[in-house]
């Protein structure tokens, strides 16, 4: 299994994280974090890397049916997106919440990964369009 999901768009950075944050929101998610890699990494090693910022997702109603499931979750909570430049255009990188599963063996995480997954699948697909 992968642990990712990802997508290669032909549109500048800038315009791709707008529709990111969009389709994401159209899914129920919020952004609770964020950290730009790019600015981060130079200040702070003084490397230059092309443009990335790596997104936290949340949308509450899963969060808190996963905490239920499994109380140790919020390890790999919130869901991370990465929005980032490349020679071959902007890519976004969702993670695979079926990840979740294979962590914890639990079944009521299954049903939760599931939607999870579904929503986060919806997100991605809505930014080829």
């Amino acid at each position: 299994m992968s642990y990712g999901m990802s997508t290669t768009v032909d549109r500048p950075f800038d315009e791709v994280l707008a529709d990111v944050r969009g389709a994401l929101a159209a899914q129920g998610f919020g952004i609770i974090t964020e950290i730009d890699i790019k600015k981060t990494l130079h200040t702070k090693i003084g490397a230059d890397v092309d443009e990335q910022v790596i997104l936290g997702a949340c949308s509450p109603n899963h969060a808190y049916r996963a905490l239920q499931a499994e109380p140790s979750i919020g390890l790999l909570l919130p869901c991370n997106v990465v929005v980032r430049a490349t020679d071959e255009g902007t890519v976004v990188d969702m993670i695979n919440p079926q990840m979740m599963v294979e962590l914890t063996s639990s079944e009521e995480m299954a049903a939760v990964a599931d939607e999870v997954n579904e929503s986060l699948s919806a997100a991605l697909a809505s930014l080829s369009q």
